[in-house]
């Protein structure tokens, strides 16, 4: 059993929350820099170019990607051989972002009620935490600031069983048709298939936290991912839907076992900057 101070967890939380807004991941760019290479519109390849600059820049000027600096998603792997000190871990986990888009100067999003009020919390908390218990004596945090004009278009449906691998490829590419240059592209879609309702949805966000670079490990879904990519890069949105072959860079599937009689959806699409960044706590 390996003891842990929660003071250990706010100061982590900080840098990630920075560090995610500030810099893109190398698998992001990558992915770019090949799109660009086979992308036929000249305006598709300079909003490209210009998308690149962005990311440069804000890292060498320790800026924000974007203004939209998101609702704070923190997904949490704690090892079930770690006992917890020292203090409210999630609280802990909050007052981290509360100094992370303070000290960060990134915009505060989140309101206090959704519907009524709806005052801004003013510290963008509180942050969306999701924890699996794994096997092991560390814990894993992966900070993934979400955008509005993203998540907006992000979507669950029940379908049939009936409706099949060709109805869910469907569902999708039709999605992000619907999405249109809303979600700010070329997106990331993050597919999530089975388990309930609200299963599907949390499925669908963490499938986003795979690499760029790395296939589906189950090579079925891999072909699935790559048809669905090819469908939606033919509709013609491209980058920022001013039109071109680079809709999307990547699409990405997490799938659980379902009711006989249901067939759950998800689909959550991320903007370019596909901002997340992770930290191992000892």
């Amino acid at each position: 059993m390996r003891e842990i101070n929660v003071s250990k967890v706010t100061p982590i939380v900080k840098k990630l929350c920075i560090d995610a807004n500030y810099y893109v991941t190398n698998d992001v760019v990558e992915k770019i820099k090949e799109y660009m290479e086979k992308e036929e519109s000249s305006t598709a390849r300079d909003i490209l170019s210009l998308i690149l600059e962005n990311h440069k820049l804000a890292a060498e000027e320790k800026m924000p990607l974007c203004q939209d600096t998101g609702v704070s998603i923190v997904f949490v792997e704690l090892g079930q051989d770690v006992h917890l000190v020292g203090g409210d871990f999630y609280e802990a986990i909050n007052e981290g972002v509360r100094q992370g888009y303070i000290d960060g100067y990134l915009r505060k999003s989140m309101v206090d009620d959704p519907v009524i009020e709806r005052k801004n919390t003013k510290d963008n908390t509180p942050a969306l935490i999701y924890t699996d218990i794994v096997p092991g004596d560390t814990i894993k945090i992966t900070v993934a600031p979400k955008g509005g004009g993203a998540e907006n278009m992000s979507e669950v449906k029940m379908m049939k069983a009936a409706d099949g691998i060709e109805g869910v490829k469907d569902f999708v590419i039709d999605r992000i048709k619907r999405s249109g240059g809303n979600p700010c592209p070329p997106v990331v879609v993050g597919v999530g298939l089975g388990g309930s309702f609200e299963q599907s949805a949390l499925l669908a966000k963490k499938s986003l936290l795979r690499p760029l670079t790395e296939k589906n490990p189950d090579p079925k879904w891999a072909v699935v991912e790559d048809e669905i990519l090819e469908r939606i890069n033919k509709l013609g949105i491209g980058p920022q839907g001013l039109g071109g072959r680079t809709t999307a860079l990547a699409v990405q599937i997490l799938s659980k076992p379902c009711h006989i009689a249901s067939m759950p959806i998800a689909v959550n699409v991320q903007c370019h900057c596909h901002r997340h960044k992770s930290a191992v706590i000892q």
